[in-house]
């Protein structure tokens, strides 16, 4: 739905126009009705093509042949009416818990400073590059790690056959090790592995680290390297652009200055940080219970009113 401030901007011809009929329809309530999971369904089924080779669309034929079950406006508006009054009180709750999120990310950052005291000491200090190359077989099968961006970590993916890479060495992971995507370090895609997925596989372009014995721990930098205030120094060791591809290369890395406390107070901090992490995986479970809840308020809505 256009809003007022976007009156006579400008879409290319991908982006259809229509004028709803007004005696007919509330054009509020048309819009959530297309947020309804069943309508989405609909018009995922009447797509064609496909992003990797004709681009997925949803064609203006297939729109405007769908059905759409049509109250009277009064009750349209009625619907609507409650429909605003509670998406306005999950924005509410949601920019709370997103204020609530970044003030733990600075409490966290506030505190890593404050025990760092002044001290500033090159990454190299405290972790040095160790790799362990695994020759790939072309019978064999290496189940396969991935690096979300933005702090996001680890997560595992399928295996991937031998026959299936041109690769010739994977890395394998160890816990503890600190796994950089060189192409995606500079946006975040940086972190510490979990004893769960030690023996897990990556591919060349992402460099693992060991920490230094009496330097680090790898318990504290899973913290520090999850925030922004961390992997966006990474821009600085970012070297490559356009067809060469942007990428973190490891002696660039490793020459990167930050405070950082000695090993001592970074095991003092690590319940308080723990304590912190308690607390935003019950708050990330109610963000996930939120986000559930419109789709559920929507189908009830429509079904059986409200």
């Amino acid at each position: 739905m256009v809003s007022p401030d976007l009156t006579d901007c400008y879409v290319s011809s991908e982006f259809p126009v229509f004028q709803t009929n007004n005696d007919a329809i509330d054009l509020r309530f048309l819009t959530y009705w297309f947020r309804l999971p069943s309508t989405l369904r609909r018009v995922a089924q009447d797509c064609s093509g496909s992003t990797a080779l004709t681009r997925n669309r949803f064609k203006e034929d297939f729109f405007l042949n769908l059905e759409i079950p049509l109250p009277p406006l009064a009750e349209q508006r009625r619907l609507v009416a409650k429909l605003d009054a509670v998406a306005a009180a999950i924005d509410r709750i949601t920019a709370a818990q997103a204020a609530n999120e970044r003030d733990s990310e600075s409490l966290e950052v506030a505190l890593h400073e404050t025990a760092a005291a002044g001290r500033i000491i090159p990454i190299h200090q405290l972790l040095e590059l160790h790799e362990e190359a695994q020759s790939i077989d072309f019978d064999s099968e290496y189940p396969q790690v991935g690096v979300k961006s933005f702090g996001c970590g680890l997560f595992a993916k399928g295996a991937i056959a031998g026959s299936q890479t041109t690769y010739r060495t994977f890395n394998r992971l160890f816990a503890g090790a600190l796994v950089l995507s060189q192409v995606k370090g500079w946006e975040g895609a940086i972190a510490v592995c979990p004893a769960e997925l030690a023996g897990w596989f990556v591919s060349p372009e992402y460099r693992t680290f060991r920490c230094r014995d009496g330097e680090a721990d790898p318990a504290y930098l899973a913290t520090i390297v999850r925030k922004e205030w961390f992997w966006s120094r990474l821009r600085d060791a970012t070297h490559g652009a356009g067809a060469r591809r942007e990428r973190v290369r490891p002696e660039r890395f490793l020459n990167l200055e930050l405070p950082m406390p000695d090993i001592a107070r970074q095991r003092r901090l690590l319940p308080a940080f723990r304590a912190i992490a308690q607390i935003r995986s019950a708050q990330s479970a109610r963000a996930a219970d939120l986000a559930a809840l419109m789709p559920s308020i929507l189908d009830r809505a429509f079904n059986d009113g409200l």
